[in-house]
């Protein structure tokens, strides 16, 4: 079979044997593997967490083929994602219903030994989500994407009734804009450097964007709420977007950091505590959270439509790397076959 690998060298199609189920596992066919954010950081070498060269393909979207002794979770044939989080289930997160922060967690595309950007792969069953009848491959393909903005908005604190900012309009920022929007926000406002993500912000239901590079973007934000925000929910994670993100949340309002820092960034503590400012992280999710990201993507509020911007078959992997890591696009795909 053909497998992707992501090294300091490139991004390359090689040969590799195919897998076989093991007690536990599936086999699965990709159907669709999208391209994530931090697989462009990992493959420019700016994730802090996944090491070249690695196997990628975390957001996917495939078939059962084979089971290995005894799974009954799922059946060969279904159509099924990946929740690619794999927690060793004994550490004290694991046993405290965080297995997402596992003291031992590996994870399915990010550095472990396999990812989806494949023909095939192995997964332990545990980790795999059945697809809604009527959900199309490439919605499917969202609900992985979709999940950490769930995550990220049930962290925070909750944002029904409240006034949300979201900084970056990129697929992470849209899908916490959808979360947000199913959660109740009352006021969303967006920021961003580029005229047509603000543009689609818009289309998909923010209430106002502004230019993030407009000096005077953190009052105009504030103006255009009546008020500070509640909640700002940081996607890009970088110095200027944390501080505009704490100004715009002062006072007692909640910042959560979304976006994978590529590099360390200084916080104003003296604010931070003298007005009472919460700081909250955010990683990944659990399957809570995939389960309302399935729900989002079945009533339609979260379209492929609106979010795929590019397929590339998977021959042309290094071609998706690129138009990802562009910014012009929104969400990336690799697909096998006639994706639908």
């Amino acid at each position: 079979m053909k497998r992707v690998v992501v090294s300091a060298a490139g991004i390359t199609l090689v040969d590799a044997p195919r897998p076989e189920p093991l007690a536990g596992e599936a086999l699965v066919e990709t159907v669709v593997s999208g391209v994530c954010g931090s697989d462009t950081h990992a493959a420019a070498g700016h994730h802090p967490f996944v090491p070249l060269p690695y196997h990628p393909g975390h957001e996917v979207v495939g078939v059962v083929r084979a089971l290995g002794d005894g799974v009954e979770s799922v059946r060969v044939g279904d159509r099924v994602t990946v929740e690619p989080t794999l927690p060793c289930g004994d550490c004290k997160m694991c046993t405290t219903g965080r297995q997402n922060l596992c003291e031992r967690l590996q994870f399915f595309g990010c550095g472990y030994e396999q990812g989806g950007m494949a023909d095939f792969f192995t997964v332990p069953a545990n980790r795999l989500h059945a697809i809604p009848a009527g959900m199309s491959d490439l919605d499917a393909a969202l609900i992985e994407p979709l999940a950490t903005p769930v995550h990220a908005v049930r962290l925070s604190g909750g944002v029904e009734g409240k006034a949300v900012v979201i900084i970056g309009a990129g697929t992470i920022g849209l899908l916490v804009l959808a979360a947000a929007r199913h959660a109740g926000a009352r006021t969303i406002v967006m920021t961003d450097p580029l005229e047509g993500k603000r543009e689609r912000a818009l289309q998909l239901g923010a209430d106002a964007v502004f230019d993030a590079t407009r000096p005077d973007v953190v009052a105009a934000v504030r103006a255009e709420l009546g008020e500070s925000a509640d909640v700002v929910f940081d996607c890009v994670s970088i110095q200027s977007t944390l501080d505009q993100a704490i100004e715009m949340a002062m006072k007692a309002g909640t910042v959560v950091i979304v976006g994978v820092p590529t590099r360390p960034v200084t916080v104003p503590l003296p604010l931070v505590q003298d007005r009472q400012v919460r700081i909250q992280g955010s990683a990944t999710y659990l399957p809570v959270d995939y389960a309302t990201a399935i729900e989002i993507i079945a009533s339609g509020a979260v379209r492929s439509d609106d979010m795929v911007t590019a397929r590339f078959p998977l021959e042309e992997a290094a071609r998706a790397f690129a138009a990802s890591a562009g910014g012009q696009e929104v969400k990336v795909v690799v697909t096998r076959e006639s994706a639908a």
